[in-house]
């Protein structure tokens, strides 16, 4: 696997573990106010729904992470591939439903590193 596909996937699995503190602890907090544009209030009401998403990208970023270590390199890189398709999946639901700018944050990232693996 090129050098530049693991970084990139070490990069996206760091985005997800920041999601996962900005929605498991700064959710309420300045960060995570300014981050997703909450007032207080709205935050305090959804803290517990935020933290769930938070705890899915931790998941998505433990699959990264395990992929990256995986010791057989066949079997990483599909391991790999599945999380960051997952990423992909979830990013483009997400510009649809919640915000376009999670396109950026998460989709693309995540196609642009799956080609980058793919084409190594």
């Amino acid at each position: 696997m090129s050098l530049l596909g693991t970084v990139m996937t070490a990069l996206v699995a760091l985005l997800h573990v920041w999601i996962l503190v900005l929605e498991m602890v700064l959710w309420t907090k300045p960060a995570g106010l300014r981050a997703f544009r909450n007032t207080p209030e709205k935050a305090r009401d959804t803290a517990v729904l935020a933290a769930n998403q938070g705890l899915y990208n931790g998941f998505l970023a433990a699959g990264l992470i395990f992929g990256l270590l995986y010791p057989a390199e066949p079997a990483a890189l599909h391991i790999k591939s599945f999380f960051l398709a997952c990423i992909m999946v979830a990013g483009v639901y997400g510009a649809a439903t919640a915000a376009r700018k999670i396109l950026y944050i998460q989709a693309v990232p995540a196609a642009i590193t799956l080609a980058l693996l793919w084409l190594a």
